[in-house]
């Protein structure tokens, strides 16, 4: 199994939105390298939930990977703000992926927060300039961020 970290801005997705929804569609995501990470995921995974671009950004609680990554279908959908004119239903060169809740948090572990511990120092997403909305996690990293909620 192997961990990740998977940003939403909580007023398109949340965790408690996906709490409450049980499972949802993880999609949108525009970024190469992202996209690869999305690709290399297998059911089972689990991945901390990240509030991003709100009043509070942080860790929000961790869910689960149900399936294989696909073709993602915003990207062909002219109404969404994920849409790609340069996608085709032959050449869709996105992927989404079916995720579960798992747990809520009771409270966000911040971002300043997170700065702060030594355990995560190497975490992609403490890293100066780092904006990835999907990244990994390791073994270690994940256990330093259980230990802290």
């Amino acid at each position: 199994m192997a961990y990740w970290l998977m940003k939403s801005e909580p007023d398109e997705l949340s965790i408690k939105d996906l709490a409450r929804l049980g499972e949802a569609r993880w999609d949108g995501v525009r970024n190469y390298q992202a996209r690869n990470f999305i690709r290399s995921m297998a059911p089972g995974d689990e991945f901390f939930f990240y509030h991003s671009s709100c009043p509070e950004p942080g860790i929000a609680g961790i869910a689960r990977i149900t399936g294989q990554a696909y073709p993602d279908p915003t990207a062909l959908d002219p109404e969404s703000v994920y849409f790609d004119a340069k996608a085709s239903a032959e050449k869709n060169p996105w992927s989404a992926v079916n995720v579960a809740h798992v747990e809520t948090f009771g409270k966000v572990l911040g971002l300043g927060y997170l700065k702060q511990q030594t355990a995560l120092a190497e975490l992609a997403l403490v890293q100066k300039g780092s904006r990835l909305s999907v990244m990994p996690v390791s073994a270690e990293q994940w256990a330093a961020v259980l230990a802290l909620r």
